[in-house]
């Protein structure tokens, strides 16, 4: 599964995707690679009801 999200991050840097959609139960094994790839800052998770989280890449990075 790390392959599989590290795989759709490098997607939506290359804006090749707009979001990756990510539910309660994926939320912690994908943060696990979110938080060590190089552009994290780049990356903003919405929270929805259910627990479910959107993510989608800035090109400015957050503070």
């Amino acid at each position: 599964m790390t392959t599989q999200y590290e795989q759709q991050l490098e997607q939506l840097i290359a804006q090749q995707i707009t979001k990756i959609e990510i539910s309660k139960q994926d939320f912690y094994a994908f943060r696990e690679v979110l938080v060590k790839h190089p552009k994290f800052k780049h990356i903003r998770g919405t929270a929805h009801q259910g627990g479910r989280v959107t993510y989608t890449y800035l090109e400015v990075p957050r503070s």
